[in-house]
């Protein structure tokens, strides 16, 4: 129970990634905040299954890309759970056209919601952390911010710009007692990728080395490892999920 007092904030956990990861963090002992844009009913079985756990949770809709409804969603989970040390900034949305055929909406939505809801959540969190002593923020990138990937320019863009955010503001709370680390998902078996042919799932594997697409449960395991108050020496890091097919 290595988090048990502690709080942590989900971004995006109804479903998928975000939903292991609030489970997993539940099971190490910390209560949640769940969080969700539209998945009502989703989101409430994420919390039924961390109180199952003997953990405290509640749901929250917040399109947390909009500053208005982060700023609202932070207040009120704080007047409901108290200080908040553990932020994993999960949420994404991917709106994948060739370059040529994209449109300024589709590019500006996927920034929104990647790199702005990050910066909305970290900004209000961070204070209370540093003057804390202890805090984790954990943000989930993608390897398509590392390799590229076409038909993905707007994706690729804002996943790697998470990761260049992580590197900067964790140069710059190093010393506040404050990690900031992040989990770079490879082609994982979740609605994102359901969605994709299957010749191209077939691709997928093929450039895999596991041969496969991973799990959300895989993923999150990273996520729970860095939120780990063991982990205080590791920071700036990109930690890559992915079978093996992007190594650094």
């Amino acid at each position: 129970m290595m988090l048990k007092g502690k709080v942590s904030l989900v971004s995006g956990s109804s479903r998928g990634i975000g939903r292991a990861i609030a489970i997993m963090l539940a099971e190490a002992g910390s209560d949640v905040v769940v969080n969700y844009h539209s998945n009502e009913s989703a989101a409430e079985e994420v919390v039924a299954r961390i109180t199952q756990l003997g953990r405290k949770a509640k749901a929250y809709k917040a399109d947390v890309s909009n500053r208005a409804q982060a700023t609202e969603l932070v207040e009120q989970a704080q007047a409901d759970f108290g200080l908040i040390q553990v932020l994993v900034n999960n949420a994404g949305v991917a709106r994948d056209r060739s370059f040529l055929k994209l449109s300024f909406d589709q590019w500006h939505e996927v920034l929104m919601v990647n790199l702005d809801a990050a910066f909305n959540l970290t900004g209000k969190l961070l204070p209370n952390m540093i003057e804390s002593g202890w805090g984790r923020v954990i943000n989930i990138t993608s390897i398509v911010g590392q390799i590229g990937n076409f038909g993905q320019t707007n994706y690729a863009v804002a996943k790697g710009g998470l990761m260049a955010f992580t590197k900067t503001l964790a140069r710059e709370v190093a010393l506040k007692g404050v990690t900031v680390n992040a989990v770079s998902p490879g082609f994982i078996d979740t609605d994102m990728t359901r969605v994709l042919p299957e010749k191209v799932l077939d691709t997928v594997r093929e450039l895999t080395p596991m041969g496969r697409l991973g799990t959300s449960e895989e993923v999150a395991i990273a996520a729970q490892f860095l939120a780990d108050p063991r982990a205080s020496f590791i920071t700036g890091q990109i930690i890559n999920a992915n079978g093996g097919m992007y190594m650094q």
